[in-house]
């Protein structure tokens, strides 16, 4: 069997060297929970595991600079590859509200509910109810900066449907769906989302050998 390893080896069939651990730096358990599920086979730590706080700053005004923001933050004080994203609703009726403050919508509580009912009620009697879900993923490691962006488009509904997901996953209605991301498994949301599409781009690099 020596032979047979050195073999694999030589034909590049596997490869020794171990994946450098990521770190997710996000407090929402729902986002944890998607991108632990986006990214399988990885050596994912959390904020709590590196003993960062949960809530970390993000005070830009784009999703990139959001993204960077905490990215950098935990890379500063960890040295180690950080994954960081900031994801947001936009809504055409509303000039693109709520961006880059859909978390804190109704307040700085970061209520996904009352920031659906904030919603609903801007956006009651609207007949243009079109909306895209836009994520930016940065990743920091020892190479330099790098972004991956994702987006779906989609409607707003007139009511919340669903129990699944997080943020404003009951009222967002993909073009590609007739049921919500609310009604959506997690499977088959993150095979269409934003946050699907950038973490495809991110596993991709990865892939590629860069780290």
């Amino acid at each position: 069997w020596p032979w047979l390893h050195k073999r694999c080896i030589q034909r590049g069939f596997f490869n020794l060297r171990p994946m450098p651990q990521l770190l997710l730096c996000t407090g929402n358990p729902g986002k944890l929970a998607e991108l632990r599920a986006l990214l399988p086979g990885r050596d994912l730590l959390s904020l709590r595991d590196a003993g960062l706080p949960t809530d970390l700053p993000e005070t830009g005004h784009t999703f990139a600079a959001n993204a960077l923001q905490k990215a950098r933050f935990a890379f500063e004080r960890t040295g180690m590859p950080c994954i960081a994203d900031d994801s947001g609703l936009e809504v055409d009726a509303l000039n693109g509200a709520p961006g880059v403050y859909s978390a804190r919508y109704a307040g700085q509580a970061k209520d996904d509910r009352a920031n659906m009912a904030k919603l609903l009620h801007e956006l009651d009697g609207a007949t243009d109810r079109r909306a895209r879900f836009r994520t930016v993923i940065a990743l920091i490691d020892g190479q330099g900066e790098h972004l991956f962006e994702g987006e779906v488009r989609g409607t707003i509904t007139t009511e919340m449907r669903g129990t699944h997901g997080f943020g404003y996953d009951p009222v967002f209605l993909p073009e590609m769906s007739d049921l919500t991301f609310g009604e959506l498994d997690p499977v088959r949301k993150n095979a269409i989302s934003h946050r699907g599409h950038a973490v495809w781009k991110l596993v991709r690099f990865l892939s590629e050998g860069q780290l």
